[in-house]
């Protein structure tokens, strides 16, 4: 099968600057005819390559399918954001769990951070990694929490590449007055996201995992102590099953479905900034204190990448660009006339308490998903975390097993129109 590079993805609107500047991207067949394994993946992202992965590698039996193409999901259109530890700072974390679960998640995200580096690194992939990141404070009374915050990560949780900027060196490195404050992280970066996804699927498929796109899952069945997965093409049956797909769930498993929300993000590219040094002379990414988080940063070839609109219903916008370009010149009136050369969307999945849903969902099938914006790093982790667990070689995917995940409320119906009034609502508050 051959497909255009400027084929779009039915899952995503809009052709995407990674995919423009990913260079060839490799198709993999369809799945024709049934097939057993010992362990079965449905969504090749992330998550599910990498538990493909590092099982093949061990010689197990492994078949993953993915519905779209491979890196149509969040992996491969994502804001390529690392960050530094969970969605929620330590402190936060702490007050709900204590300092030692909160300390064991942060250093998680810790190995997570430089499994991902050292993957890229070990594997030959140009990520594309540029080193820092900048949370902000758009409100004036947010100040206090973000010097705080940069003291917690050096004294509590053993992290001293945190610093915090007062309002003038924070407008210095962003070239932006629009923010009051903000924290610089020099232990973490960004990447080209697509260009991971792409050189992921290569060695996991050279490992010896079979990989199929184009092939949804239809329906998942127990039958005789094995599952059975469902598609238009024939029937997967495997003694494990890992469900991948996070906001691209859809009806096909109801545990996930009722405890993991898409919601819609948007990103665009601009051209190369050449005339406009002042905006972001660090090369960092950033990251706001909105509910509604506004994140931007610069490519490597100097175009600013900026998302933030989200949408909370099924409908993509008709005009992504328009949206987008209102919103840099909130923060950049320079820029306001700026050429935006790609807009693209994507589905994010999110918990109502914005942490990772890890749960086996029935016996032999587990469900990992609903990073909520902070999946570049945990998503990946987790697919090596799931592998270990199978393999008997670490349970730390227990910690996040046991992080209490409620569904969301009002039943298959009323979740997405619930959903859709209170992420209006916070979001109404980002303006006051």
């Amino acid at each position: 099968m051959t497909l255009s590079e400027n084929w779009q993805s039915p899952i995503a609107p809009g052709l995407s600057w990674y995919q423009a500047t990913s260079g060839d991207r490799p198709t993999y067949p369809a799945l024709d005819g049934s097939r057993s394994a010992d362990v079965a993946i449905i969504g090749g992202g992330y998550t599910g390559l990498q538990a493909a992965y590092n099982l093949a590698r061990a010689g197990t039996n492994v078949v993953l399918i993915e519905g779209a193409r491979i890196g149509d999901g969040a992996s491969g259109r994502n804001g390529g954001q690392l960050g530094t530890g969970q969605r929620w700072w330590p402190e936060e974390m702490e007050e709900t769990l204590g300092y030692e679960r909160s300390k064991a998640l942060f250093d998680l995200a810790e190995r997570a951070k430089h499994h991902l580096l050292a993957f890229a690194a070990e594997h030959g992939i140009d990520i594309e990694y540029m080193p820092g990141q900048m949370n902000v404070a758009h409100k004036p009374g947010y100040i206090r929490a973000y010097v705080e915050n940069a003291e917690i990560a050096a004294m509590r949780y053993d992290y001293p590449h945190m610093r915090f900027m007062d309002e003038a060196e924070t407008r210095e490195r962003l070239g932006s007055k629009r923010y009051f404050c903000g924290v610089r992280d020099t232990g973490t970066g960004h990447i080209h996201p697509l260009k991971l996804l792409i050189g992921l699927a290569r060695v996991t498929q050279e490992a010896g995992a079979s990989l199929f796109e184009m092939t949804r899952a239809t329906a998942i069945q127990q039958r005789g102590g094995r599952t059975e997965i469902e598609t238009a093409s024939g029937t997967i049956t495997a003694e494990r099953v890992l469900i991948a797909c996070n906001g691209y769930i859809g009806n096909l498993e109801p545990v996930t479905a009722r405890h993991v929300m898409p919601i819609r993000s948007f990103i665009g590219a601009t051209v190369p900034l050449d005339q406009f040094r002042s905006v972001l002379p660090g090369g960092e990414a950033v990251a706001d204190s909105r509910f509604v988080v506004r994140y931007f940063r610069k490519s490597r070839d100097g175009r600013l990448l900026f998302g933030g609109r989200e949408a909370y219903t099924s409908d993509n916008p008709r005009d992504i660009k328009s949206h987008i370009s209102r919103q840099i010149a909130e923060l950049y009136p320079e820029l306001r006339n700026i050429e935006i050369t790609h807009a693209w969307g994507g589905t994010v999945g999110i918990t109502l308490p914005r942490q990772p849903f890890a749960r086996e969902v029935v016996p032999g099938v587990t469900s990992i998903g609903g990073y909520s914006g902070h999946g570049v790093m945990l998503s990946n982790y987790c697919g090596k975390l799931y592998a270990d667990a199978v393999l008997g070689r670490s349970d730390d995917l227990d910690l996040f097993k046991a992080l209490d995940i409620p569904s969301f409320p009002g039943g298959a119906r009323m979740r997405a129109p619930l959903l859709f009034l209170a992420l209006t609502w916070f979001a109404l508050r980002d303006r006051f």
